[in-house]
């Protein structure tokens, strides 16, 4: 083998050897992402969960105060009632247990009340509707009463225990044949999973009317949040937008995820996770979720070791704290202060990529690939730093 062969061959393993670390770290960072670092669910952490590791490295920061309800906390206490439902009174004794004496006929010196709250024995009660049918003397016709309109079966399951199938299974989430069980064994009452189902389909058209004044009142909120999420219906994917504000949340389901159509006339503040489509939303002012930022800014931290992105999240913990000190508006001096550590921190972290040895080009055309870290580094440098804004619902940055 020649020289020039050697050299050929030895800068074409080294860019293989280059090409294998970069996808070692690429795999080793996926590896590295949970929930707590990164917009994964806590469900995809497996069985192996990093509990004491998430525990001890929450995204909030260690407080001066101590753990535990605060100094004038009210708390939830339970406590006796003026007036009781039952009253049950137990006998005195009639003979002293200590000396034999006996007490029958002494005045009663004080009364001990003990309060126990319950709930009464659960079962179904059958009310029976009935009318009346005559028959008219003279021209035969019958004549009967009415019944409530509730009531159009000869047998059926009433408003109260519909309610709770409904709520049970839609609130907590009970898949409907263990539904058909919990109502079984709580009630004695076996509604099928198809009449469950049934239930559902009616309450989506009672509610029908209440859906069109949430979606109206969160579309005219002042701050309001966006999100969504993949999910599964009879076998296909679809997808779950949320539209929240402090008060009120919507939900739709979406064949699609970039369906946004229906919000084309919202207006205000908007936070969402600096997902595209949404900025195509006109007539609002666009903020971006602190949760989203603190959680990809502490991978960076963890698992790239980038010093300025420890540095950011600092800065953003402490315009999320003065917010909330000076609900009104935060001093113009501190705003300063903030913008100048923002630069700051964006000129150390730019510092930093520079002196990076540039990844590997895949192919003969586009650009280089960029790490992850360099990439979030663009996209906040973008941003023009100085007004940071809290929404009541999650830290946000308005840029």
């Amino acid at each position: 083998m020649s020289p020039e062969e050697k050299d050929r061959k030895i800068e074409r393993l080294e860019q293989e050897n280059e090409a294998l670390r970069e996808k070692i770290a690429e795999l080793e960072r996926r590896l590295g992402l949970d929930s707590h670092n990164s917009s994964k669910p806590p469900s995809s952490d497996g069985l192996k969960k990093k509990a004491t590791i998430i525990r001890t490295k929450s995204l909030r920061e260690k407080g001066k105060r101590p753990s535990g309800g605060q100094l004038g906390h009210p708390g939830q206490t339970l406590e006796a009632v003026l007036q009781p439902d039952n009253v049950v009174e137990h006998p005195t004794p009639c003979l002293c247990s200590s000396c034999g004496c006996d007490v029958s006929q002494i005045e009663v010196e004080k009364i001990i009340k003990r309060q126990v709250f319950d709930i009464p024995c659960p079962r179904i009660i059958v009310t029976e509707h009935k009318v009346a049918v005559k028959e008219c003397p003279k021209c035969k016709v019958h004549i009967q009463g009415s019944f409530p309109e509730s009531v159009k079966a000869p047998v059926q399951y009433g408003a109260r225990i519909k309610a709770v199938a409904a709520y049970l299974h839609h609130q907590h989430f009970i898949p409907e044949d263990r539904l058909s069980e919990v109502l079984l064994d709580l009630f004695g009452c076996r509604i099928t999973p198809g009449t469950i189902a049934n239930i559902t389909k009616a309450l989506t058209k009672i509610i029908e009317p209440v859906i069109t004044e949430i979606v109206t009142e969160v579309k005219a909120s002042p701050v309001k949040h966006l999100d969504e999420t993949g999910l599964r219906i009879g076998g296909q994917t679809c997808w779950l937008h949320v539209v929240s504000s402090e008060t009120l949340s919507w939900y739709r389901v979406a064949s699609r995820r970039k369906d946004i159509e229906v919000l084309a006339d919202i207006k205000g503040v908007v936070v969402h996770d600096h997902w595209n489509p949404y900025y195509q939303l006109l007539d609002v002012n666009h903020a971006l979720c602190n949760a989203h930022h603190l959680r990809e800014l502490k991978a960076l931290e963890e698992i790239e070791q980038e010093s300025w992105a420890k540095s950011m999240k600092k800065v953003l913990l402490l315009a999320c704290n003065y917010k909330h000190r000076y609900p009104k508006g935060i001093p113009q001096n501190i705003v300063a202060r903030l913008s100048q550590l923002y630069e700051k921190i964006l000129k150390r972290g730019q510092d930093y990529h520079e002196f990076q040895i540039p990844l590997t080009r895949k192919g003969n055309r586009g650009r280089v690939k960029r790490r992850v870290g360099h990439n979030k580094l663009i996209a906040v440098s973008k941003l023009q730093a100085g007004c940071f804004t809290v929404s009541h619902r999650t830290g946000c940055s308005i840029y």
